[in-house]
């Protein structure tokens, strides 16, 4: 049986050709590929069957409207993992992306083995996340995982994917220095460079965010040299 006959993937794309290329490829690999080439479809089909795919393949010049836009609606609701395709290869198009909670960017032309090396990568992250453990019984702070954000004191707290699922890994190692190229690597999939400082702006949104909630239980606090800390204290 191929290694992955359970998995499903959705690819919104509106080349015939790396469509069927797409269909052609991962097919073989044991992948049930659904297509879709428009992106007003496309997100009407994963609102519509939530739950049912387990990455989607995301062009970002689409009919209807950009695929840009289909992330940032799509990220209201879901935490499925999302590739985005371009041939663009905009520097800002990609800052969009990862910001709004793309999961990878992977610039066209490219080889099927590429993209292939990469949906293996998320899905071994995607069962890495899974066999983790749940935060502390006495957390105090509810993280849905559905709405990807934190409900606390009767309010939702408004966090972005990425920062939700920092937050999460936080809560997952209570009391424990993760260092910043583990969250780079868990959390924004990518290296550490001492010159990014991606990950301090959204320490500091989680922060800015806890703190206008009213929370006072829960310390997110650089440990200099090391990386990051969250720590529970009495209100």
């Amino acid at each position: 049986m191929p290694p992955y006959s359970d998995r499903q993937i959705l690819a919104i794309e509106d080349d015939p050709l790396l469509s069927a290329h797409l269909n052609d490829h991962l097919g073989r690999q044991g992948f049930n590929v659904t297509h879709c080439n428009d992106g007003l479809d496309g997100l009407s089909l994963v609102l519509t069957r939530q739950g049912d795919f387990d990455l989607i393949l995301l062009d970002i010049l689409l009919p209807g409207i950009s695929g840009l836009e289909v992330l940032a609606r799509l990220r209201r609701y879901e935490r499925v993992p999302i590739i985005l395709m371009s041939a663009l290869g905009d520097e800002q198009d990609r800052i969009t992306g990862f910001s709004q909670g793309a999961d990878d960017y992977l610039p066209k032309p490219f080889s099927m083995s590429e993209l292939q090396v990469r949906i293996e990568a998320i899905f071994r992250r995607v069962a890495y996340e899974r066999e983790q453990s749940p935060p502390r019984s006495d957390f105090p702070l509810i993280l849905e995982d559905a709405r990807c954000d934190v409900f606390y004191n009767g309010n939702w707290v408004g966090l972005t994917p990425t920062e939700y699922r920092l937050l999460e890994l936080f809560a997952q190692h209570t009391g424990e220095v993760l260092s910043k190229p583990f969250l780079y690597q868990q959390v924004l999939r990518r290296g550490y460079s001492r010159h990014d400082r991606s990950l301090d702006m959204h320490v500091s949104n989680i922060r800015r965010k806890l703190t206008k909630a009213g929370n006072r239980c829960v310390r997110l606090e650089a440990v200099w040299g090391k990386g990051y800390l969250l720590s529970l204290q009495d209100e």
